[in-house]
């Protein structure tokens, strides 16, 4: 069943669990998506980055994911992610999607603020729900999140218990010392942030840059209010390392058999955080 962030969130701080959230950027990734949420029996998130819409339009997105969600006895949720667009944020939601992302994180303060509140009356009118970014995150290596790197900015937790409050946000990504893509470095996942921000904010928050990331912190940070984290670069390296192995193997392997193995491969590594985050106690 396709519901929004809010619903698929629901329940998930008290329960001390994640909803695990997976770019896709194609007909088979979704596909790959899917049969991993089957697989486990678990609620995941569909995101897809306003950076790929070379890959796919906005109602091609919603038509897939809308047929692979029928089918579905577990809730999805369709997730913009990463977009500083408004108009291209109005479009998703029109389109169908059921969440979206704006990014204002590397906004002054108050700019954040109005833009967010503007995409949140904007998105609630027609029950999407909205998350948004305080702070910033380093850009690491192999991200095709985002080309641009802001550097680390780690969140206040002041200003995020007042960025909440004024901007009726449904959820708030936090910067704790995770990177868009791979750690060039041994990662300083900052807990005792985390640990502030959520005693001062009581909606869900969200881990941006769950590639890479040591599981054992990955359930520190759950077991402290994360509530929703982010795979992209990880799928994709482990698929196209797969694929390449493959084509090793049999060099004369056909294109649709390579298709079909793209969904699988995505199914694995989406199965593999499905399982971590709601076996986390």
């Amino acid at each position: 069943m396709l519901v929004n962030l809010k619903t698929i969130l629901e329940g998930t701080r008290k329960d001390a669990r994640a909803v695990g959230s997976f770019n896709i950027y194609s007909y088979e990734t979704i596909h790959g998506v899917a049969a991993a949420v089957k697989k486990s029996g678990k609620d995941a998130i569909i995101s897809f980055g306003a950076s790929y819409l070379v890959n796919m339009s906005l109602k091609t997105v919603v038509a897939i994911v809308k047929e692979v969600a029928d089918e579905l006895e577990q809730n999805v949720a369709l997730h913009l992610d990463h977009c500083t667009d408004i108009n291209i944020i109005k479009n998703a939601i029109d389109a169908g999607f059921t969440s979206v992302m704006y990014d204002g994180s590397s906004l002054p303060f108050e700019e954040n603020v109005k833009n967010t509140k503007l995409v949140c009356d904007m998105a609630h009118e027609k029950n999407v729900s909205v998350e948004a970014e305080l702070g910033s995150l380093a850009l690491g290596e192999y991200s095709n999140e985002t080309d641009i790197d802001h550097g680390q900015a780690y969140t206040d937790p002041s200003n995020a218990k007042e960025f909440v409050e004024r901007t009726g946000v449904d959820a708030l990504a936090v910067s704790i010392g995770t990177v868009h893509g791979m750690y060039k470095a041994k990662p300083n996942i900052r807990v005792d942030i985390l640990k502030a921000i959520a005693k001062e904010v009581s909606i869900p928050l969200v881990l941006h840059g769950g590639s890479g990331t040591p599981q054992e912190l990955l359930l520190e940070c759950i077991d402290n209010g994360i509530c929703k984290i982010n795979v992209n670069t990880e799928i994709s390296q482990y698929t196209v390392k797969k694929i390449a192995e493959k084509i090793a193997e049999e060099p004369n392997t056909h294109l649709s058999k390579l298709t079909l193995l793209t969904s699988d491969y995505v199914s694995e590594i989406v199965y593999k955080y499905i399982d971590l985050f709601n076996n986390c106690k």
